[in-house]
């Protein structure tokens, strides 16, 4: 395989192949069957030094003039591409020519930028500056409306961004804690409890 790419800011065993990429790109759809921005790829990829950064927007770009790439939809103010039929032959045919590191790295990126993604758009924390510290109020939203709500006071800034990455963790397992209190259900907050044991 020639190299024909920049090679600044990649790490041993990265991509230095536009055509890799490019490759790269269509598996990373193809596995995650999902739509994505170019952002989340470009992260995706960047993450572990695979290719360069100027690079992967380049060969994303061709990917969609080529139609192996089509637009979807806007999602959180970006625009989401998915893989045509021509970018899921590529992928299906080509992407066992890619080192499985380099593959299982830049999936296992995607999946969880994806997942962080989603999380901040069914949970939402506002930081809010008052007198004498800061008020943090937590929400997991149904639909229109919100499933869970709560505030707790913060004596610094600091404290309130600890308090908001936690939530933004466990959000299930402070709404599954919650609930189980609220009811009374010994069982459920045992549950709840190991559930936050094992993540921790």
């Amino acid at each position: 395989m020639a190299f024909d790419t920049f090679d600044e800011g990649i790490a041993l065993g990265g991509l230095r192949s536009k055509h890799e990429i490019k490759v790269l790109i269509c598996y990373l759809f193809h596995s995650v069957r999902d739509a994505m921005s170019e952002e989340l790829v470009t992260e995706a990829i960047r993450e572990y030094e695979l290719a360069n950064f100027f690079e992967v927007k380049a060969a994303f770009d061709e990917l969609v003039r080529g139609k192996n790439l089509a637009p979807a939809d806007i999602t959180d103010g970006e625009q989401t591409y998915r893989l045509t039929e021509n970018g899921k032959m590529v992928a299906e045919q080509l992407e066992s020519a890619l080192a499985y590191s380099v593959k299982e790295k830049a999936l296992r990126c995607a999946l969880e930028l994806l997942a962080a993604k989603k999380t901040l758009r069914e949970n939402t924390v506002d930081i809010e500056k008052t007198e004498d510290g800061f008020r943090v109020t937590c929400r997991i939203l149904g639909g229109e409306t919100d499933l869970f709500s709560f505030s707790l006071y913060a004596p610094d800034e600091e404290q309130a961004e600890l308090m908001k990455k936690s939530f933004l963790s466990y959000p299930t397992t402070v709404y599954k804690t919650m609930l189980a209190l609220m009811t009374r259900n010994r069982a459920n907050i045992d549950e709840a409890l190991e559930d936050l044991y094992a993540q921790s």
